[in-house]
């Protein structure tokens, strides 16, 4: 497999008060600024679509069936445990690989200053070809979680197309 000549990203902002225009989303386009920090520090170039959405199960869920169209999607918001945050509860059952290690240590790291970040039941994973993470919809919790997943972010794609760079350096 080889990389994407442009990868297909998807930033997608789950609030209620956000779709319908009660103030304006500030999470998408936090994430979508360190995407292409990351996809421009490692030489790649990407196109990026951007949806808000309300926090309900059947809308996320048809976005995500368009996963194939997306190389990357990541969410903002719904991944606490108020009675509207559905985002993790739809995308587990979705992967086909979850990978827990870095949720984990995002909660660990932040959940040491702040307890509070303890309660996100945010995910990571691939859904078929698309790689996956659900973060939470404030904007300093979204600093947090991308400042984390642009260090691996390379290398996570490089794993998902079954690239071997370990001793052989980068190969596009």
């Amino acid at each position: 497999m080889t990389l994407p000549d442009k990868f297909r990203v998807h930033v997608i902002t789950l609030s209620d008060r956000a779709h319908s225009g009660a103030y304006a989303d500030l999470s998408g386009p936090t994430v979508v600024k360190y995407v292409k920090y990351a996809m421009a520090a490692a030489g790649w170039h990407c196109e990026i679509r951007q949806s808000i959405l309300p926090d309900d199960a059947v809308a996320l869920r048809a976005a995500l069936m368009e996963a194939p169209a997306a190389d990357l999607i990541i969410t903002t918001g719904g991944t606490g445990i108020g009675p509207r945050d559905i985002t993790t509860d739809v995308v587990r059952p979705l992967l086909t690989k979850e990978m827990p290690g870095i949720m984990e240590q995002i909660r660990v790291k932040y959940g040491t200053r702040n307890p509070k970040a303890l309660l996100s039941r945010a995910v990571a994973g691939v859904i078929g070809n698309t790689l996956i993470y659900t973060l939470p919809g404030s904007v300093k919790a979204v600093h947090e979680y991308m400042a984390e997943i642009v260090k691996i972010l390379e290398h996570t794609f490089y794993m998902l197309y079954g690239i071997d760079i370990h001793d052989k350096g980068k190969r596009h």
